[in-house]
């Protein structure tokens, strides 16, 4: 037979300057990632590194500090997903998904969004899609107002040590809940009209 095969070489291994933490319990056999990420990385969600769609998200869930867990495993009634994003909030959990243009355009692999969506509702999960122009046109405007709306509407961000955080549209985009040294002025919130 002609087949290929690829040999790799390692060198011998080497203890990272620092641990790298996972925040919340979760077992983890492989994750996609590059060696910058490799040696930058302080916690397991900066590693991940297999979806330009997800990283985009990524980077801006970490500007706001809204804590959320990559490719998040989970078996409800048998059936494995990964979320995209996971967030915990203090009165619910929430799914972020980042479909790309190509994969979830198929008819099949929207039927199978449908059924995991189901499925999650059941195990009382919240999910929220976004797809390729979302992420790349309106992340500002459409896609992080409507995550940072959804974690308020579930009461904050979970949190055991203080109260859960929310987030507050401005002028300038979202901002977190006030700290007992924040100053009040420094921000403009804009209240929302009541229906």
């Amino acid at each position: 037979t002609h087949r290929k095969y690829h040999k790799i070489l390692l060198e011998s291994l080497e203890q990272l300057p620092s641990p790298i933490v996972s925040f919340r319990l979760r077992r983890l056999v492989f994750i996609p990632t590059t060696s910058v990420k490799l040696f930058k990385a302080k916690e397991i969600n900066e590693l991940f590194d297999d979806s330009p769609l997800e990283n985009e998200l990524w980077e801006e869930l970490e500007k706001l500090n809204l804590l959320a867990e990559r490719q998040y495993h989970l078996i409800p009634k048998g059936q494995h997903y990964f979320l995209d994003f996971a967030i915990f909030c203090a009165n619910g959990k929430l799914n972020i998904e980042t479909d790309g243009s190509a994969w979830h355009s198929d008819p099949n692999m929207v039927a199978n969004d449908n059924r995991r969506n189901n499925g999650l509702a059941e195990d009382a999960w919240k999910v929220i899609r976004f797809n390729t122009q979302q992420i790349r046109e309106e992340m500002a405007e459409y896609c992080i107002p409507t995550i940072a709306k959804t974690v308020n509407n579930l009461g904050g961000l979970e949190n055991t040590d203080e109260a859960p955080r929310v987030y507050y549209p401005t002028a300038d985009g979202i901002v977190q809940q006030f700290s007992l040294f924040d100053r009040k002025s420094a921000y403009v919130i804009e209240e929302e009209e009541s229906h």
